[in-house]
């Protein structure tokens, strides 16, 4: 068998600190380093590539915003307020003596005219009454028929025809009381209407002042409203007004009546607006809301969406001048379901829709005009309003 010394031999340890491969890493990371270093400092050797970098961080483009072109228009300024509908007339119809109530030829509901008895009383006390009073009447005449002559004998005195006198004007004055009484049986109505109320009954007795009917007159109604004292000098008697009522009639009126006096409570003015209301189809008591016409001015339509604030808290709209945002304060003159007109800008202006609410006063911005004439506000810059239109 042939020997193998090799085999025999202890095996030697390795030692990696004298392996060829073993310094590879230790270069690799070097290279690396001194590959980052030099990248580092290319800056300073070509300085050819950062202006552009400069040039591309330091210039932006101007933010976009979406516009539409606004041109004022002619609108009608008016003043709206809620009011109440009250009749022309409304009257409680009293007895203006006792009696028993007889007859009663009207209901509820009905409609009379001036002068249609509402009510009869009986006569038979008042009849008596007018008997007695005359009687004493004529017995007063003949004593101062007597007195009278005896006077002109010299046998009375003066004292005695004076008294007689009296007691015949007395006598006089009861006979009227009487008659007046026996008038008064018979209620009237003082004018022409609609019966709304019969508190009294065939055979009831009834004492003088109490309730006999109630008459309402609705035809024409009147609406009273309460002015505000800064809208006050825009409000005058004999202009026109168009009152809607709450049960979906509309009619046109006048204002009747403007108070001259606030009401120390909310210093407002009482205003009446007369409305004509033929047949009474509106009843009265109802809820209406009042327009009166104040004037005409020229403003822009614009959505609510798009007005915004400044700094200081001032409503306003933002534009397009030249390239640049402009704030313009407004003032709200009149309020539609949609919209809003506006006073406070030029006649034309480019005004800003979209994105309003993420650009400044003076910054540069990109326009680009809007498609379609609705304007639109992002949510962002929308500020909720809560002005009516010269509401109270």
């Amino acid at each position: 068998m042939t020997e193998h010394p090799a085999a025999e031999a202890t095996p030697e340890a390795l030692r990696f600190e004298t392996d060829r491969g073993s310094s590879r890493p230790f270069w690799i990371a070097i290279s690396l380093v001194a590959a980052i270093i030099l990248w580092m400092g290319s800056g300073f050797f070509l300085p050819g590539s950062e202006p552009a970098a400069e040039a591309a961080a330091d210039d932006p483009l101007p933010p976009s915003v979406m516009v539409l072109q606004s041109k004022a228009e002619p609108v009608t300024l008016s003043y709206r307020a809620e009011g109440q509908a009250l009749p022309d007339r409304d009257t409680d119809v009293i007895a203006e003596t006792a009696g028993t109530v007889i007859e009663m030829p009207f209901a509820k509901g009905d409609r009379v005219q001036r002068g249609d008895v509402l009510a009869r009383l009986n006569s038979a006390r008042a009849e008596a009454a007018l008997t007695q009073a005359e009687e004493q009447r004529a017995n007063a005449q003949r004593e101062f028929d007597n007195a009278a002559q005896l006077f002109e004998r010299g046998v009375a005195t003066n004292d005695r025809l004076s008294e007689a006198r009296a007691a015949l004007a007395a006598a006089e004055a009861d006979v009227a009381s009487a008659e007046e009484a026996i008038e008064n049986l018979v209620v009237e109505a003082p004018f022409a209407g609609r019966i709304e109320g019969l508190p009294a009954s065939e055979g009831e007795y009834v004492q003088a002042g109490a309730t006999i009917s109630r008459v309402v007159d609705n035809d024409p109604l009147t609406v009273a409203i309460q002015v505000p004292q800064q809208a006050l000098s825009r409000i005058r008697e004999g202009q026109s007004a168009e009152v809607n009522f709450i049960t979906g009639q509309t009619r046109e009126g006048r204002v009747s009546f403007v108070g001259a006096a606030a009401a120390s409570e909310t210093r407002t003015f009482l205003t009446e607006i007369e409305v004509e209301n033929p047949g009474g189809e509106v009843p009265a008591g109802v809820s209406a809301q009042v327009t009166i016409p104040t004037g005409e001015t020229t403003a822009h339509r614009v959505a609510p969406s798009i007005i915004s604030l400044d700094e200081a808290g001032q409503i306003g709209l933002k534009t397009v001048e030249d390239g640049r945002v402009a704030f313009h304060p407004i003032q709200i003159v009149k309020t539609e379901i949609d919209s809003v007109w506006v006073t406070g800008l030029e006649d034309d202006v480019t005004i800003i829709t979209v994105g309003q609410g993420f650009v400044r006063d003076g910054e540069e911005v990109r326009a680009e005009p809007q498609e379609g004439t609705e304007q639109v506000s992002d949510a962002a810059a929308g500020v909720p309003l809560e002005i009516a239109e010269d509401k109270p």
